[in-house]
């Protein structure tokens, strides 16, 4: 009778050593975007650099063309600088765009 009482509680202690390991695994398996949310810093950075690039040259933007609208009122207006202002915003808020399509021409 001891010798089964004894068994009863080696089997009860395994299974609680087996079941610890499991209970502290699958919070990891069941939430793998957390348990390898690496993300580059260097992207992060960058991001919030074009971010705070573009808040600036949006209110830029606006006061050249007003500008421009002014010169050509009073007929003082180059055609060269308007192509050029054109060429500069559409550079400048299309950067994004440009440079996804530049690396999926070289596949990167």
């Amino acid at each position: 009778m001891l010798l089964n009482q004894v068994r009863r509680n080696h089997r009860v202690g395994a299974q609680r050593r087996c079941s610890v390991p499991i209970a502290l695994l699958l919070p990891a398996l069941m939430l793998p975007a957390l348990a390898a949310a690496q993300g580059s810093p260097f992207l992060t950075g960058a991001t919030a650099l074009q971010n705070n690039i573009l808040g600036w040259l949006t209110p830029i933007a606006v006061i050249l063309v007003m500008a421009l609208g002014a010169m050509a009122m009073a007929n003082r207006l180059s055609w060269g600088w308007c192509i050029g202002a054109i060429l500069g915003i559409a550079i400048a808020f299309g950067a994004p765009q440009i440079v996804a399509w530049v690396r999926g021409m070289f596949g990167v």
